[in-house]
Order: C-alpha cells, then sequence, then structure tokens
C-alpha cells in the first residue's frame, strides 16, 4: 500500500460501516423502499467509474424487446442537473441536453429503441416513467446497485478488467461496497473477461462522422492512420486500445468521466481525425466539424446469459420468487 492509502484508510473504515448501516436500515424496513408494479432489473457495480454498464443496459433492452417485452429505462443522469437536483423526473429524447440529462441517458435515448426517463430519484423516475408509458412491463436501471430505496427483481453486477484494485472501499480504494456483495447478485458480467460470471466484449470496427452521421468508414478510410483519441470515460484506455487493434496509431487525450467538452479542447493545432467514444460525442454535436468522428460499439454477450436472464423474469412474473429484493 502506498502512504496515501495508508492515511485515507481510517476514512475507508467509516464509509465501510456507512454502507453497512445504511443497507441494514432497509432491511429492517426502518427507512421505506418502494415497490414497482412490474419486474425491476438493476445494472449496476461495486466500483467506482464506468465499467461498461451502459452497453450491457441497450444489449439487454434490445434482446428484451425481441422476445416480447416492452422494457423502458431509468438512470439517474449522473453529470447533468437533474441528478443533482430533487426536481421531478424527466424523459430523455434525442434533443435533450446533456447538461441537464447527462450523457450516459443521453446516448441511451440515441440508441435505445424504448422510453428513457431520468431523476435522482430513482422509484420517482420509475413510477413517472409507467404513467407516461404504461406500456412498458419491465424496466432496466442503468446503475442503482447501491440505490436501496428502489426494491429490485433482478441484480446484474458488471466487473471489468480493472478488477476491484486494492480492495478497499472508498476513498482508500476504488470499491462502493465489499467484494462479498457480488455474493448475492443474480448474475455477473465480466466486461472483457470470462471467469466467474459471464463474458462480455465490446464491438465496434466502423467510425460515424459527427457533422454529417450518414458517413461511416472504417479505419483504413479514416484519412489517416494517425488520430487523436478523446475519452472521458471511466477507462480510457480501454478506449485506446481498442483502436490500436484497429491499426491506428493513437494520441492519447484522456479527460475526466462525463467531461463537458469545449470547441478549443478538440482542437490539436493539425488536420488529422480526432475519434472519440459514443457517450463522448453526443456533448459535442453541437460544434461538430468534419474532423470529428465517434465509435459506436456493441455489447456481445456469452449466449448463457441470456436464458438466465429471462427465466429470472419469467420466474418473477409467475410468483415463483419470494419476492423483489429489497436491499
Amino acid at each position: 500500500m502506498t502512504p496515501v492509502t495508508w492515511l485515507l484508510l481510517p476514512l475507508s473504515l467509516v464509509f465501510r460501516f456507512t454502507v453497512f448501516a445504511r443497507r441494514m436500515l432497509y432491511r429492517a424496513r426502518l427507512r421505506p423502499v418502494a415497490r414497482i408494479d412490474v419486474p425491476v432489473v438493476i445494472v449496476g457495480n461495486i466500483t467506482v467509474g464506468g465499467s461498461g454498464k451502459t452497453p450491457l443496459v441497450l444489449w439487454m433492452v434490445e434482446h428484451l424487446a425481441a422476445a416480447g417485452w416492452r422494457p423502458g429505462i431509468v438512470s439517474r443522469g449522473y453529470g447533468g442537473s437533474v441528478a443533482s437536483s430533487r426536481d421531478a423526473p424527466v424523459e430523455v429524447t434525442t434533443g435533450s441536453d446533456a447538461r441537464e440529462v447527462g450523457d450516459e441517458p443521453l446516448l441511451l435515448a440515441h440508441r435505445a429503441r424504448c422510453p428513457v426517463w431520468v431523476g435522482a430519484d430513482r422509484a420517482h423516475a420509475c413510477r413517472a416513467l409507467r404513467s407516461a408509458h404504461p406500456e412498458c412491463d419491465v424496466l432496466v436501471l442503468d446503475d442503482g446497485l447501491q440505490h436501496y430505496g428502489l426494491a429490485r427483481d433482478v441484480e446484474i453486477a458488471v466487473v471489468d478488467s480493472r478488477g476491484f484494485g486494492n480492495g478497499f472501499l472508498f476513498p482508500a480504494g476504488p470499491l462502493r461496497e465489499p467484494v462479498s456483495r457480488l455474493r448475492e447478485v443474480d448474475a455477473i458480467v465480466r466486461n472483457g473477461g470470462d471467469a466467474d460470471g459471464f463474458a462480455m466484449r465490446l464491438e465496434g470496427r466502423e467510425f460515424v462522422n459527427l457533422a454529417d452521421p450518414a458517413r461511416a468508414v472504417d479505419a483504413a478510410a479514416l484519412g489517416s492512420k494517425r488520430v487523436h483519441a478523446v475519452a472521458g470515460i471511466g477507462e480510457p484506455a480501454r478506449f485506446f486500445a481498442h483502436l490500436e487493434s484497429l491499426g491506428l496509431e493513437v494520441m492519447q487525450h484522456a479527460f475526466p468521466d462525463h467531461h463537458a467538452y469545449r470547441a478549443w479542447e478538440l482542437e490539436f493545432g493539425d488536420r488529422l481525425p480526432v475519434v472519440m467514444t459514443e457517450k463522448d460525442a453526443v456533448k459535442c454535436t453541437a460544434f461538430a466539424g468534419a474532423h470529428l468522428w465517434m465509435l459506436p460499439v456493441r455489447a456481445e454477450l456469452d449466449p448463457r446469459f441470456a436464458p438466465v436472464l429471462e427465466e429470472k423474469l419469467r420466474a418473477t412474473l409467475q410468483g415463483k420468487l419470494r419476492g423483489p429484493k429489497a436491499a
């Protein structure tokens, strides 16, 4: 451990106790737990930062729709003003502002063919979605594993290649909850791996021009093998490595997760292409130039995962489970 880790360890122990006490309050019904009238599927993680939850949510709603369900998506909208206020939940459309609703929900609205709502109170957002779209018969939450004020029927935890770092809870380490929490979830999805769970990998080979979305090319047709790569995500290195696997020479520009870009930050004094994730791109369309490209990705899941998800949802509807998980 580093000296900084030792210094932060007492705070980490306090955080661990707070996490434990908070969950016990919900389990003892000393804090209210909201229940929704349709199955609720939580997609979350136990680490700070992104791990691939949003691509998995997109895969899930697409699969569920193909299987006859009518899904809806709920998110807090981290990074947007709605997430940091107690305002009423809002529906996210392709015309929404990322500064209000957050970048990931805006990406979901562009890609998912189902309603997307955001709100700091996830239960309130779920009810608002159901009121506006009563046809939705299953709700998928992008993040929310630690949102114990909302009962859930299925819990999916996403773990990426970074693992659990030093194994300590925040701020001495990257964990929101102890690793033991994973024993309680219904399925573990491994982004970039297949140990102890269902393997997931992100695939994307075609770049889309921000100024002209109808224009899509492969890496060889970008106009230069050397590119500037911009990433304001939880693990920028994963995006940079993906680009290199496509044969590109990458000049890396990592930004904080959920970064609000300004036009000058994407000007590097040359004419080389600038490529970014789709999550970054939804915040850059207002000043998109012909040199800006995004790389949409799709999740590919272990084929064993879909039957497990469907069976758990069927069991919920048939009353085979003892009831939604409260905490």
